[in-house]
């Protein structure tokens, strides 16, 4: 289709070098972008100096507020095709603007993850205890599904996840469309540049600080597994890199026992491809994880546990291992670290899933075929969904009216 307008709002702007969500966003633009669609960007957050630069791209920026009726106006003149809410929170925020001055504009949502599957399982592991799938019922769950019924399409990053919806939550499939990472196919003239296993030294933790599973899985990394790892393996380090290390972070920080806390990685390939293994101890999150992806991509295996393999592998040998107790996670790192044979095959495991699960034309033209027939039928489309239809209405009453007694709260 032609003159296809594409408006964007990110909760925040994108930032690809610092989180798998900003990673993913890059790819959505890119894929857009191929379409010769005309693409314009809006946040309401602060660009900070790690922000990809859009209008490199060619994409249109513009900052827009919340709570604030200039918004209908731009909305209004833009005249989006269809809109790409980041996150629900944001399709809280602007959906019902865009549903009253756009009407005929697509609404798309882009969950990155299941929120409330990522808070239940928080709060099974803080209360010391196997999650439940009661867990998934909570006002995130709530706000969020919402949004999903609201919105025309949802793009879901996990199968897991699409399963939740589909068989927990019964959201319709004609909702959702699965949507994972879409990657280039790891080629022989790649391979060839990697570092051999001789000489590749070290373990690496990699992960946005911001994100809380990323700040659990380090934690956990220094009170339960590396000083074990370090006892079978005294002269191995472990580099911890992540965007947006606080002060909490580096106070982990220690040369003596190998525990060293690197600060942000301006390149991930770098850093990644010098390491050995990756350690990724997650114990609780959702989605599919950008770092075990990023270790993939540079061939280096990875320890990881059910829930960071979660979603990713499709069946195929993980690359590595994948462990939940402690004693077997230490076992299996320091086997992959000492073993060239064991460590190759994995290397290998991740070189098959990444070019048989996430081949990015065969993900991308069928995301692509999706939007084009949803924006030829959208009128159908809506009418069977009335679950939606319904919440829109008191979304955009009761949401409304709250905006705007904060606008005018805000004038005073």
């Amino acid at each position: 289709m032609e003159n296809i307008r594409v408006l964007i709002i990110g909760k925040v702007w994108p930032e690809s070098n610092s989180s798998a969500a900003g990673s993913r966003m890059i790819q959505l633009i890119m894929l857009f972008k191929e379409q010769d669609w005309n693409i314009t960007f809006a946040s309401s957050a602060r660009e900070s100096e790690f922000t990809d630069n859009l209008e490199v791209l060619g994409i249109k920026k513009a900052d827009i507020k919340l709570n604030d009726v200039s918004f209908d106006s731009f909305v209004k003149e833009l005249n989006p095709s269809f809109v790409l809410f980041d996150r629900f929170m944001t399709e809280e925020q602007f959906g019902w603007r865009v549903a009253e001055q756009c009407p005929g504009a697509l609404r798309i949502l882009d969950t990155e993850d299941l929120h409330c599957l990522r808070v239940g399982r928080q709060l099974a592991l803080k209360e010391e205890r196997q999650f439940k799938n009661n867990d998934l019922i909570s006002d995130h769950a709530k706000r969020e599904i919402a949004s999903i019924y609201r919105c025309d399409l949802s793009l879901i990053i996990s199968p897991i996840e699409m399963g939740i919806l589909r068989d927990f939550f019964r959201v319709d499939t004609s909702l959702l469309h699965y949507l994972p990472f879409m990657l280039e196919s790891i080629i022989n003239e790649e391979k060839n540049k990697w570092l051999p296993y001789e000489e590749r030294k070290h373990f690496i933790s990699i992960g946005n600080f911001l994100h809380e599973p990323n700040w659990d899985a380090v934690r956990y990394l220094k009170e339960e597994i590396w000083s074990k790892i370090r006892y079978k393996l005294p002269d191995a380090e472990l580099h911890i890199y992540g965007a947006y290390s606080s002060d909490k972070v580096f106070q982990l920080h220690n040369s003596n026992e190998g525990f060293k806390i690197k600060g942000r990685a301006e390149v991930v390939q770098d850093v990644m491809e010098g390491s050995r293994v990756c350690l990724a101890p997650l114990r609780f999150g959702a989605g599919i994880k950008g770092k075990l992806i990023d270790a993939m991509q540079c061939g280096t295996p990875s320890v990881t546990t059910d829930i960071g393999a979660e979603g990713m592998a499709d069946g195929l040998e993980w690359s590595g291992s994948i462990q939940n107790d402690v004693e077997a996670f230490v076992e299996s790192a320091v086997e992959l670290y000492h073993d060239k044979q064991v460590w190759t095959k994995a290397q290998a495991n991740g070189e098959a899933i990444i070019n048989s699960i996430y081949p990015k034309k065969e993900i991308g033209k069928k995301l692509i075929n999706r939007v084009n027939e949803m924006l030829e039928h959208l009128p159908d489309h809506r009418a069977s969904n009335f679950v939606g239809t319904m919440l829109l209405y008191h979304s955009m009453a009761s949401t409304k009216f709250m905006s705007k007694w904060i606008e005018e709260k805000n004038k005073k």
